[in-house]
Order: C-alpha cells, then sequence, then structure tokens
C-alpha cells in the first residue's frame, strides 16, 4: 500500500461516524503508478458504496496529498486489502454491510432512478419520486406508493434517497421496512430507551418504510407512527411509503392514519406492460453485458406477462442456463425452458378459429373485427385473441391485424384476461373446450 494513502484516510476520518469509517473506509488501500493513484476494495458491494458515496470526501484529500494532477479510480481486489487498525476513541459498534441496517447505508446504490425502466405501468410513480428527489418535504409529502409484489415499489423509494443522498453526503436519512420499525419500537419499551427511539426516527430528514401495510392491526405501533409522522411532516421532513394495496384497503388501519397517507401524493405501480417488458429486458442486458437477439426477449417477454422481478430472475436463468449447457440460445430452447408451447408447423388456421368463434357466439365477422364495443361483443373478441395466440401461435401484432388493426397492448390483454379466467371461471372454461373440440373436428 502506497505509505501516504494512510494521511488521505486521516483527513477524512474525522467527516464521517466511527462505524462507516471502520466499515467502508478502512478497508480500503491505494497504490500509485505515476500520477494516477488506484484505490483498491475488497468486494464490489465496498466499491459501490464508496463510489457513490464517499468519493467528494475522498477527493480534496487525494489532491491535497497526492497533489492536483493526481487522478484516481476504485478497482476491486481483496488481496490487496488487509484490515488497518482504527483509533478506538469511540465505543466498539458492530458493523455488517450485508445486512440493511435502518440508518443511511440500509440503501442500496444500485436503485437509481436512470436505471429504472419507466413504461405506462409505472410513469406517474416514477414522475413524483423524481418531484420528490427535486423539492423533498414539499412536493408530495408523504408520497405513498402502492402496488403488487417485485413491480419497483423499493426500486423507487430507494432511489429517491440515493439523489438525495448524493446531493447532500451528510443528510439524515433512515430506510427500513414496517417491521423493523416495530422491532426497534418493541425493544426500545422493553430496554427503557423509547427516548433514543423517538429521537433516532424524529430526527431524520428523509424516512423510507417500506411495506408499511404490516403496522395495521397494532395499536401501539400506529400510534408510535402517528406521533412520528406528524412530527416529521412539522420540519418538512419527507416520507415515503410503500404497500400492497391503497391506505383505504389496508384493513385495522386507524383512520387518522388513513388519513394522512392520504394527505399527500398515492400513485400505484402496475405490472409491466408488453413493451415495458422489453425494455427491463434490454436493460439487463446492458447492464449484465448479454447479447440476446430481440426476436428472443420478445418470447420471454410475451411468455412472462409478469412483475419485473420474476422476469429479470427468469431471464437470468435462461442465459445461464443456455452458458452452462454451452448452447445458443434460439426460440425452441427458450419455449422449452419457459414451459411454452414449441412452435410446430402443424397449426390451425385463424380462418377457422373466427369462423368457429362466429358460429359459436351467432355473431359476423364484422362484429368481431370492428370498433363496436357493445358488452355482448367483448367476451368473443377476447377468447378469439386467446386462441389465436394459444393454437395457432400468432403474435400479438399479427392478431391486432386479423381484429381490425386493435393495438397489441389490447390483444395481450385479452390473451392475459382469458388466461387468468380459465383457473377460477367454469364457465369460460366449458366454452374453450367446446369450442376447442369443434376446432379439432
Amino acid at each position: 500500500m502506497d505509505k501516504n494513502w494512510s494521511k488521505v484516510l486521516d483527513k477524512v476520518r474525522d467527516q464521517v461516524s466511527y462505524v462507516n469509517f471502520k466499515g467502508w473506509l478502512n478497508p480500503l488501500s491505494a497504490e500509485l503508478n505515476d500520477n494516477e493513484l488506484t484505490i483498491f476494495a475488497p468486494s464490489a458491494f465496498v466499491k459501490e458504496t464508496v463510489s457513490s458515496r464517499y468519493l467528494s470526501l475522498l477527493e480534496p484529500a487525494i489532491k491535497e496529498i497526492y497533489g492536483e494532477n493526481t487522478t484516481f479510480s476504485i478497482k476491486v481486489d481483496p488481496n490487496k486489502n488487509t484490515p488497518k487498525e482504527v483509533v478506538e476513541s469511540e465505543p466498539e459498534e458492530i458493523f455488517t454491510p450485508d445486512i440493511p441496517s435502518p440508518m443511511t447505508f440500509g440503501l442500496n446504490p444500485k436503485y437509481t432512478l436512470s436505471n429504472f425502466v419507466v413504461g405506462l405501468s409505472n410513469n406517474l410513480a416514477y414522475a413524483a419520486a423524481q418531484a420528490v428527489a427535486q423539492n423533498p418535504g414539499t412536493s408530495y409529502n408523504p408520497l405513498f406508493i402502492y402496488g403488487g409484489t417485485g413491480v419497483g415499489k423499493t426500486h423507487l423509494m430507494q432511489a429517491v434517497g440515493n439523489v438525495l443522498l448524493q446531493k447532500r453526503p451528510n443528510i439524515k436519512i433512515i430506510y427500513c421496512s414496517s417491521e423493523r420499525f416495530m422491532n426497534d419500537l418493541v425493544q426500545s419499551i422493553q430496554t427503557k430507551r423509547t427516548g433514543e427511539f423517538r429521537a433516532k426516527y424524529r430526527a431524520c430528514d428523509l424516512l423510507l418504510i417500506d411495506d408499511v401495510q404490516f403496522i395495521s392491526g397494532r395499536d401501539s405501533t400506529q400510534e408510535e407512527f402517528f406521533h412520528t409522522f406528524n412530527e416529521l411532516q412539522a420540519k418538512n421532513s419527507q416520507i415515503i411509503l410503500t404497500s400492497d394495496r391503497p391506505p383505504q384497503e389496508i384493513q385495522k388501519l386507524e383512520p387518522r392514519l388513513q388519513s394522512r397517507f392520504q394527505g399527500g401524493l398515492m400513485v400505484d405501480i402496475q405490472n409491466p406492460d408488453f413493451d415495458t417488458r422489453v425494455a427491463i429486458l434490454k436493460a439487463k442486458c446492458a447492464e449484465r453485458g448479454e447479447i440476446v437477439s430481440e426476436d428472443i426477449l420478445t418470447l420471454i417477454a410475451e411468455s412472462m406477462p409478469t412483475n419485473a422481478r420474476e422476469l429479470e430472475g427468469k431471464f437470468i436463468q435462461i442465459v445461464q442456463s443456455a452458458k452452462l449447457l454451452g448452447q445458443t440460445l434460439t426460440d425452441e430452447g427458450v419455449r422449452r425452458f419457459l414451459g411454452a408451447p414449441i412452435q410446430t408447423t402443424q397449426k390451425i388456421d385463424h380462418k377457422k378459429v373466427i369462423g368457429e368463434i362466429n358460429h359459436y357466439f351467432n355473431i359476423k365477422t364484422a362484429d368481431l373485427t370492428g370498433p363496436r364495443r357493445k358488452k355482448e361483443l367483448v367476451m368473443p373478441r377476447q377468447i378469439t385473441m386467446y386462441l389465436l395466440y394459444e393454437e395457432c401461435k400468432l403474435p400479438y401484432e399479427r392478431i391486432g391485424e386479423l381484429l381490425g388493426g386493435r393495438d397489441h397492448t389490447t390483444i395481450m390483454h385479452g390473451v392475459e384476461k382469458i388466461g387468468e379466467a380459465i383457473n377460477r371461471d367454469r364457465e369460460i372454461q366449458r366454452m374453450l373446450i367446446e369450442i376447442k373440440q369443434a376446432l379439432q373436428g
């Protein structure tokens, strides 16, 4: 290690807490080659954290110690990092970088606004997050983001925290789940340290609470959260909450909390639509340095009308499986992996499907493909979409053309609607069985 690096660390030691210095900065080492300083981090996690949070502190010290012309970069090399002793002037605290703490450094630096894929299903939530990041405490307070699992609520919430942390390195941020909030409260009561609990949660500039729906039905937790909420809002500290449902649908949530949650901006995030799913897969390819054809990405996106997390997970599985087997990604291989029907030359003719639908529901082709939106035409059209997709193996765009030039998102919605109904609606099941039997006759 370069002998002057310890002088850099001494310069910044007093500008961060003991625990954060010990956890993030002390494990770093450095080597100087000409005027280029290479800083070595023991892991990618430490590198990401130092890069996103401490460069503004390190850069002036590096310039002062090594000279204004010195450039520097951060690399991962566990072999060049041996923990150094730090002055034990403060009480020893446990530092666990791999376990999110309820303070600022529970934020994941990978969650940023720039890598959040925006589409029709989340554009309002994204715009709201941008506004809050620009004007915390004033634009929308609280910001209440709700939606199903894996749709990006936590990503968006933490991205706001990372933007503000970048702007103000000394900002006080608390990020935790509602369960962590409850556990901290219970522990503070048991150890008679509720004053410390309140001082911590009510002194922050930004409070991020994940899955706030879980405080419902817990009287003491709701009472404490109510007063915490009021105090933070009174001093214009920003509050961002996530939930799997809107406040009015959270059972056993106190009316006064429901009212406060609804007092800011409530935005929902839905499962990504087809175009957004394709965009997510393209972003994942770029992130991982993978080269995958547009056709394969389209196939995966069409076959998985699901949330972003599951989509990304399945994509990684597909790519890694192909690599392990030494295979190139093909349409047939992806279909086999997804359990989707493999394309064959033996398809049912689309004209036969449309003709059978007309006969079964006693309607005309003009009704099926025309612009009329009568209620009695909705079901036949959606069943037609489903059968053209499942039995004829036609892509959404082609089905849209056959049904009067309808948009592929409309077709996708219709296919998903019938696909979901099959599992719970006996009448739909009966109709599909009868129509399929007629098609095979």
